[in-house]
């Protein structure tokens, strides 16, 4: 006794994705959107000097089968490269023992980032 299978239609759309999959396609989205989220968390950060405004970059990690995009700040405070960005989010002590709150100004910039990636990554596997 053997097992028969018969197909009958076109791979074309799952042929078309493997296509767009190997051309990297969603890679563009990362790159668009890794550099909209520099220019909003710039939009963002609080300034004092403008440094830690300046210093947005990002960053794709690569892996098999998983990608992520980073947004870093280089900004830091010595000693101890201490990054002026996180000190700003979530508050920090001065040296004379005060407590400076932190301000979360982050998340609200990246939120609709977030959303956006999500939708232009639906529409580019989905097309």
């Amino acid at each position: 006794m053997g097992i028969s299978i018969q197909v009958r239609g076109s791979y074309r759309q799952t042929e078309d994705y493997l296509r767009r999959m190997k051309k990297r396609a969603y890679f563009q989205v990362l790159e668009k959107y890794g550099q909209i989220g520099v220019q909003a968390l710039k939009a963002a950060t609080p300034e004092k000097s403008g440094a830690t405004a300046e210093s947005w970059s990002y960053e794709i990690i690569q892996k098999p089968g998983y990608y992520s995009i980073q947004w870093l700040n280089t900004h830091t405070e010595e000693p101890g490269h201490i990054p002026i960005a996180a000190l700003i989010q979530y508050g920090h002590g001065t040296k004379q023992g005060a407590w400076i709150a932190g301000r979360d100004y982050i998340n609200p910039a990246m939120r609709p980032i977030f959303d956006q990636i999500a939708s232009a990554l639906w529409k580019e596997v989905t097309r």
